[in-house]
């Protein structure tokens, strides 16, 4: 990969979702700062407004780009020529779809750094519900989720979850209108962490994926019960396989496994595709898999057992 020249801090997120106040407050922050020029590319207008002096003083232009077919190569490297920006950010159009840009050839030595997607917790579930697939595509490759405008009540650990399974690596960070929201997930398990056995009742699952996932530390040590179809990836040895379950991110057609590796002598006899019923231990270690640290299942008890009615997970 070419080294980043002039980084780009892609901002995505629908109209009203927070961009231009998350940016107005950004930019002018001390830990932003640069000496050199920075170019703001907005491909949105809403109700917020910039900050003209405190752009002035940070030594921001703005250029804006209304219409989607006007966001070219060829427009994007006659900016770098008039400009000669040593940053670069764009205030993406919620309706377009951010994979365009991502596959879009940039000037020379520019690349982007950071992807950040915001998003407005009061609207959340509407959009979901009819703008999904563009959703999703903001979020695949966020390296940050910004929830604000939380209110009590919201249900935040399951907004959470549906973004995790989409991109794991995403820090998710819910406001409210004074800022920064803590322990919001505490006491919310469906299930007793704390149990000799944690049983993982079907309907549960994804929950306790996406905790085990983000907090490793509660589950090391300790025995789960679950069930899952099998899966027995190439190249892991044969008395590894994945047991888990089907997430769907987007549509029907778009759809993830989830599953943590895990070791058992009794792998070799499992048919790929088959339903097991799994009782096994928990460890954290570095997998090639996971290029890096993640879950380790150490398998006490298999047997097969039937499938489940519904095998697709939902995190509700």
């Amino acid at each position: 990969m070419d080294e980043i020249r002039v980084p780009i801090y892609l901002i995505s997120g629908f109209l009203e979702s927070g961009k231009t106040s998350f940016l107005n407050f950004t930019i002018q922050q001390d830990y932003f700062f640069i000496d050199g020029k920075t170019l703001l590319i907005l491909c949105e207008e809403g109700e917020a407004e910039y900050d003209l002096e405190a752009m002035e003083a940070a030594n921001t232009v703005i250029e804006v780009i209304e219409k989607e077919e006007d966001l070219t190569p060829e427009r994007l490297a006659s900016l770098d020529i008039i400009h000669q920006p040593e940053r670069v950010i764009i205030e993406y159009n919620g309706m377009w779809l951010v994979s365009k840009l991502e596959q879009m050839k940039m000037p020379e030595g520019w690349g982007i750094e950071q992807r950040i997607t915001c998003v407005d917790a009061s609207t959340f579930q509407i959009f979901m519900a009819n703008m999904k697939s563009i959703f999703m595509d903001m979020v695949r490759n966020a390296d940050m989720v910004v929830f604000n405008r939380c209110k009590k009540g919201d249900p935040l650990p399951s907004y959470r979850r549906g973004i995790k399974v989409a991109n794991q690596r995403a820090e998710i960070i819910f406001e409210d209108e004074e800022g920064e929201l803590d322990d919001i997930f505490q006491d919310e398990m469906p299930f007793d962490v704390n149990a000799d056995v944690i049983d993982i009742l079907p309907e549960d699952y994804g929950i306790w994926f996406v905790d085990a996932m983000d907090n490793p530390e509660t589950y090391v040590g300790k025995t789960v019960h679950f069930k899952g179809r099998a899966l027995k990836p190439k190249g892991m040895g044969s008395k590894f396989f994945v047991p888990g379950r089907t997430a769907m991110t987007c549509c029907a057609d778009d759809t993830t496994f989830l599953g943590y590796v895990t070791k058992s002598a009794y792998a070799p006899k499992l048919a790929e595709g088959q339903w097991v019923d799994v009782t096994a231990k928990v460890a954290f270690e570095r997998r090639m898999e996971y290029q890096g640290d993640g879950i380790v299942l150490y398998a006490e008890h298999i047997e097969p057992c039937e499938p489940l009615e519904e095998e697709m997970v939902y995190f509700n």
